[in-house]
Formats: C-alpha cells, sequence, structure tokens
C-alpha cells in the first residue's frame, strides 16, 4: 500500500468529506423532490380514512426497499471497476453513477417496467387494490429482497431481475393454485419464455464478446500499461482514467434505462391500488391529447367492427377481453367486445373532455378497459390472429400507443425516489461485490484493459436490450465479461468463485419462485 504524505492525506481526507457532502445534498434535494411531488398529486384526494395511506407509506418503503438492495448488487457493478482501479474514489463514483442512472431513467423507453408486469396474472393488475392484489405485490417484493440480501451477505452479484421474475412466477402459479379452475390465470408463459430467453443468453454474450473485445484491444492498442493491475493506491494514467471512467458512465445509464425500471412498474401498481384517483390515469394528458384519443379510439371500433363477422355485441365485454387476455384465445366475440369497449372509452372521456377531471367513480372502470384493450391489442400482434390489413394496423397500432400513454407511466417523483434508493444502496453495499469483481473472479487482479473491454459489452447488451424491452442482469452481463476476458488473457478462473455465481444464478429461480408463492399464499390466507 503506498504511504501519502501528509499534505496528500489532507488532500484524501478533504475530498472524501466533500464527496460526503454532496451525496448528503444530491439526497436532500431528491427528497424535497419527492415529497413535494407526491403531496401535490394526493392533494386533490379525499380520504374519510388514514388506513389507504398508512398502506401507501408501508408499501413504498418495501417497493423502495427492493431497490435498495438492488443497489447492493446491480448499481455497484456499473462502479466495480472504477472504484477498484482507483480511477475515482467511492464517494465521486456513487454519485457520478447515480446522476447516470437517473438519465438512463428518464430518456427511457419505460417497455421494460411494463413488460415485467405483463408476467403477472391480469385480473390482479386489473383488481391491484383488493386483497389479492397487495398479497402479490407485498410476496413478490419481500420474497426478492430476502434473496438479494442472502447473496450480497456472501459477495455474489446475483441478479435482482432474475430475482424478481422468478418472485413474479411464484406469485402467478400460486395464484393459479388457489384459485383451481375458476378462469383465473397463472404465468404468461409466452411472455416467460421471451424474458428466460433474454437472461439465459445475455452473460454468454457478455463473456464471448467481452473476451473477443479485449483480443482486439491487444491488436489494435499496443500500450502495456492498459494491460496492467491497479498498483497501490495509485490512479492509473489519465487516458485510462478517461476510458475507464467513460465505460462506467455508459454501463450507468444502461442499468438506469433498464434494471432502474423494474421496480417502477410495482410501484405504480403500489399507487393505482391505493390512491387510484390520483394514480389510475395519467393526469398529465391535455385537453387535445385527450380529443385526439376518441377520435383514434372511435376509428379503432369501426376497425374492430370490419373483423367482427356480424358477431353480436357482449353484456359483459370487459370480461370476454380479459378472458382473451388470459387464454390468448380468440373467439367470435372478442373483437366485437373489443369494439364495444373502445365505443365505451371514447364516450367516457368525451364526456368528462380532459383525463385529469374525469369522475373519481369512473376511474378505475376506464383505466381497466383501457388496460385490457391494449394488452387485447398486444396479444393479437403477438399471434397474428386476426390479420389486420396495413392500414388497419396502422390505426390499431395508433390507438394502442395513445392507450399506453394514458395508463401506462411514470411520474418523475417516482424515477427520483428510485434513483435515490438505488444509490443509497450501492453506497452501503458496493465493497462487497467490487472486491468480487476485481479480485476473485479470475485468478489474477483484474486489469484495467479487461474492465474497460467487460463494461464496454455490459453498456452494448444492456442498451439494445432496453430498445427491444427486454429485461436482463447487469450484474450477470458485466460478471460473465470479466470471466471472458480473464480466460482471453490467460489469467484463468477461480473456480470456488465460479462455482458460487453458477450456483446463485441456478437456485436463484426456483428460491424467488418458492418464496414469493409461499409469502403469497400466506398473505392472502392471512388477510
Amino acid at each position: 500500500m503506498d504511504h501519502l504524505s501528509p499534505q496528500a492525506n489532507e488532500v484524501s481526507v478533504r475530498g472524501r468529506r466533500a464527496g460526503r457532502a454532496l451525496i448528503l445534498l444530491v439526497i436532500a434535494f431528491g427528497m424535497i423532490f419527492v415529497g413535494v411531488h407526491l403531496a401535490a398529486d394526493l392533494e386533490p384526494v379525499r380520504r374519510s380514512s388514514a388506513f389507504p395511506y398508512a398502506l401507501l407509506c408501508i408499501a413504498l418503503f418495501i417497493a423502495l426497499g427492493f431497490e435498495f438492495v438492488n443497489g447492493f448488487h446491480d448499481t455497484a457493478n456499473a462502479v466495480a471497476t472504477v472504484i477498484y482501479t482507483h480511477s475515482l474514489t467511492p464517494n465521486v463514483a456513487v454519485v457520478w453513477s447515480g446522476v447516470w442512472n437517473f438519465a438512463g431513467v428518464l430518456f427511457s423507453s419505460g417497455a421494460v417496467a411494463f413488460g415485467i408486469l405483463q408476467l403477472l396474472p391480469v385480473e390482479l393488475i386489473l383488481r391491484v387494490g383488493e386483497r389479492a392484489g397487495f398479497a402479490m405485490v407485498f410476496a413478490l417484493l419481500i420474497a426478492a429482497i430476502v434473496w438479494n440480501l442472502s447473496t450480497w451477505y456472501f459477495g455474489l452479484p446475483s441478479s435482482s431481475s432474475h430475482t424478481l421474475i422468478g418472485s413474479i412466477i411464484g406469485v402467478g402459479l400460486m395464484n393459479q393454485l388457489m384459485r383451481g379452475p375458476s378462469g383465473t390465470s397463472g404465468v404468461d408463459w409466452t411472455q416467460a419464455l421471451g424474458v428466460a430467453r433474454s437472461l439465459f443468453l445475455s452473460p454468454l454474450i457478455g463473456f464471448f464478446a467481452a473476451g473477443v473485445l479485449l483480443l482486439a484491444l491487444k491488436t489494435v492498442v499496443r500500450i502495456p500499461a492498459l494491460y496492467e493491475a491497479p498498483t497501490g493506491n495509485r490512479p492509473p494514467p489519465l487516458w485510462i482514467r478517461v476510458l475507464l471512467i467513460l465505460t462506467s458512465t455508459g454501463v450507468s445509464f444502461a442499468h438506469g434505462s433498464n434494471d432502474g425500471q423494474k421496480g417502477m412498474g410495482l410501484i405504480m401498481l403500489i399507487l393505482i391500488g391505493t390512491v387510484p384517483t390520483a394514480y389510475a390515469l395519467n393526469k398529465t394528458v391535455t385537453a387535445q391529447e385527450a380529443l385526439s384519443f376518441v377520435a383514434v379510439a372511435r376509428q379503432a371500433a369501426v376497425v374492430f367492427g370490419k373483423y367482427t363477422h356480424a358477431a353480436p355485441a357482449s353484456a359483459e365485454a370487459h370480461e370476454e377481453v380479459e378472458a382473451y387476455v388470459r387464454r390468448h384465445q380468440l373467439t367470435t366475440g372478442t373483437l366485437a367486445a373489443m369494439q364495444q369497449l373502445s365505443d365505451a372509452v371514447a364516450g367516457q372521456v368525451a364526456k368528462t373532455g380532459s383525463i385529469a377531471a374525469m369522475p373519481q367513480s369512473m376511474v378505475d372502470n376506464v383505466r381497466n378497459d383501457m388496460y385490457v384493450v391494449s394488452e387485447a391489442i398486444r396479444v393479437m400482434e403477438k399471434t397474428g390472429n386476426p390479420e389486420f390489413a396495413a392500414a388497419d394496423r396502422l390505426v390499431i397500432d395508433n390507438y394502442r400507443h395513445y392507450l399506453d400513454h394514458a395508463t401506462k407511466f411514470i411520474p418523475s417523483w417516482v424515477k427520483v425516489a428510485v434513483a435515490i434508493a438505488l444509490g443509497l444502496g450501492t453506497i452501503v453495499g458496493w465493497r462487497r461485490i467490487v472486491v468480487t469483481v476485481g479480485e476473485k473472479i479470475g485468478r489474477q487482479r483484474l486489469t484495467y484493459g479487461q474492465g474497460a473491454s467487460a463494461e464496454m459489452v455490459a453498456m452494448l447488451t444492456i442498451g439494445a436490450a432496453d430498445v427491444y424491452g427486454l429485461p436482463v442482469s447487469t450484474t450477470h452481463v458485466l460478471s460473465s465479461g470479466v470471466a471472458g476476458t480473464m480466460v482471453t488473457s490467460g489469467s484463468g478462473l477461480q473456480w470456488n468463485t465460479v462455482r458460487s455465481l453458477l450456483l446463485a444464478w441456478v437456485l436463484t429461480l426456483p428460491a424467488s419462485i418458492g418464496l414469493a408463492a409461499v409469502l403469497y399464499w400466506a398473505l392472502r390466507v392471512t388477510f
């Protein structure tokens, strides 16, 4: 370890103090922002009981607790190389990563957040404010937190994405088992298989692509300093620091655009369940957008009518469409019900002239009708049945865009709250993960070039997944990338660590499925 002069020590201490002060300032500003905007959203809500607010506080605390624990794993991976190589001090690295995580969230499509929710039984999403809905949210969040804490304790870079998806599957399976043949749904296995493929393939891509990139780097950049391991507490040369900071920034941004969304969809379910008046529909939809929505919904109703084959209208149109979303089986009455719901929603929005001004008595029904029609359109697109003409497909796609804008949204304060929770988790738990990534995957310590290669591949892989709305694990992609560079450079792997990582990867799904299923059953039986 390097011995610093008194002057250098004093500068180091001042730097750490300045970093802590900056972190506290950012957290304070973020908490004020969250509090002010949450209070403004709830101000028009009139509740005779304090119970919904107490439930909201408990649920938000648990949801942000999941993001806090997520910070131990995924966000810590984003800063692992810059901290390990002393390119940035931990305090500065955490703040810098937090800024770019937040930027990633702001510029993300939102597809990942709501794509994960599509794994859940549709009736639990539509009736999230009932006991079964709250049991679902609490069970999958608590199960994810318990497993993440367990793997963090042993210093294993376990995947929060893997854990959350396993928890969702566990809730879906138990929901189906408990309700039996009552028509309820379990897991959307088509969607689950797509998610499983992305989770399985992304580490393999990370392993091979990072190894190939390191080989290419050694061919093009023949500067020995890039392929050395950190020495003492000395930072690397400036150009290497810039390279590592840039790649870490890219991973942080990509992480925010993908992993950062995963808890947000659940937070929106909590908000919709406890205070639907404020959050069931997007109050930022303008009056002009509402008028456009009415016109587009009526156009879509006409299109659906062209494909009904004169099927009669249903007295239970919502139930007809909801059954289609659960079973993916198109009946003669499905499109007639879609036409009926679209006309009804258009009429309800036209009657009020504004989504923001919609009476509380209408909000839940309108939101549920919008959501189930959007999901039905999604299923039709995936199955290719019915085969809409090209012009009709454009109308339907435009309609779904308006539906999603009204029902699938994330307020800015939710994004800020998640960014704060991720940052705090990283501050508390970064050390274990950084040491694992830097020293315990390969037989030799991580070099600058290996770190840059692994992070570059992680950034590109996660960014590509976000474009397609697929969840991937920052932890798995980066760790496998580091392993790939170790094999390529001939360093070899520490098989004890690799076995532990593989064991965590293999056990995460069954463990989280089992935990969530048991918790969901216990909460349903108890409450």
